[in-house]
């Protein structure tokens, strides 16, 4: 992942399940709130389908079914991260997101080997912040069939 080099990363935190993730914020474009989803017949069960985001159709992937983990009703929280890579957008559905982080390169450890439900394919690595504890998502793996 090349974003993933230098001295600092900047990240947007935001929750899912009872864990902190963070996305490199070059992949961001935006944060939504949740809003209608148009459903597309005969897609996998953790796209959740469709929005039309300022006139362009954006797929929608639901991660905590991405990630295997129970659904749960969308509350006031409840955003849609909307990230573009390799000249795509895809929104993501997580439970909250939290904030934006300076998070010093050397504070980065490798996934350890069993890090719950997630695929260890899909972290890039660990990060110690203060007392926190954030889960790295390698994106392009997410985004993988």
């Amino acid at each position: 992942m090349t974003v993933m080099q230098g001295t600092e990363w900047k990240v947007i935190a935001f929750r899912l399940k009872d864990e902190e993730y963070a996305l490199p914020v070059q992949y961001v474009r935006s944060i939504e709130k949740i809003q209608h989803i148009t459903r597309v017949p005969r897609t996998a069960h953790y796209v959740k389908g469709v929005i039309n985001l300022r006139g362009v159709v954006t797929p929608i992937i639901d991660l905590r079914e991405r990630f295997g983990f129970p659904s749960v009703p969308y509350s006031e929280q409840t955003r849609i991260i909307i990230v573009s890579i390799e000249d795509m957008e895809v929104g993501l559905i997580v439970d909250a997101a939290n904030d934006v982080l300076d998070i010093p390169a050397s504070s980065v450890e490798p996934p350890p080997e069993a890090i719950g439900a997630v695929e260890v394919d899909y972290i890039h690595g660990v990060a110690k912040v203060g007392r926190r504890l954030l889960i790295l998502l390698n994106l392009e793996k997410v985004l993988e069939k």
